[in-house]
């Protein structure tokens, strides 16, 4: 039988995730930001602490990576971050489209960039924040985005990095989340 929960720790921080699975021969350890402004925080603080150089901006995916870019804003002392929203909404101006595939999503989405956003985007060095990395694929249609609008991605990180992710040398993460074999 396998287990209900995951203990996870984050440095001082530790939370119990439940197990959840996601198709018929994986499950994962269900960690969720929002509401969790702790963590949220701590989190912020240690990934400011990684990130080397200097940025302009952060973006962020909709919707569970908002807490922490926002938190990463804070403590960075960017006034502005950019959400990338998962739907074109009817105040956009201009928006800029990518489709994406994502571990915890049934069917493909989309993935939206406000024509504004685009604009103010232009040329700017941006740290690309997401609560978990898992497959990548949300990452690199952010990535795509983000090209089609001209700005510079200087850095990819998240709170986790699960499974393979955790091998990656391309993004910055404070912990691993492990994958779990349904029997």
């Amino acid at each position: 039988m396998m287990q209900q929960t995951y203990e996870l720790t984050i440095g001082k921080l530790k939370r119990t995730l439940p197990i959840i699975p996601i198709n018929e021969t994986t499950a994962i350890a269900s960690f969720v930001l929002l509401g969790d402004s702790e963590l949220a925080h701590y989190a912020a603080a240690k990934l400011a602490d990684k990130i080397s150089e200097p940025f302009d901006c952060i973006v962020t995916l909709e919707s569970k990576g908002i807490p922490l870019a926002e938190e990463l804003s804070r403590v960075s002392d960017h006034p502005k971050f950019i959400v990338l929203r998962k739907s074109v909404k009817a105040y956009m101006a201009s928006p800029l489209e990518v489709s994406v595939d994502s571990i915890t999503t049934v069917s493909q989405q989309n993935l939206v960039l406000d024509g504004h956003d685009a604009d103010y985007l232009r040329g700017k060095r941006v740290v690309l924040v997401d609560d978990v990395i898992s497959t990548g694929g949300s990452l690199e249609a952010a990535e795509k985005l983000l090209k089609k609008a001209g700005a510079t991605i200087l850095v990819k990180c998240a709170i986790l990095a699960e499974g393979d992710a955790a091998k990656r040398d391309d993004i910055l993460y404070l912990e691993k989340l492990p994958l779990f074999q349904r029997i």
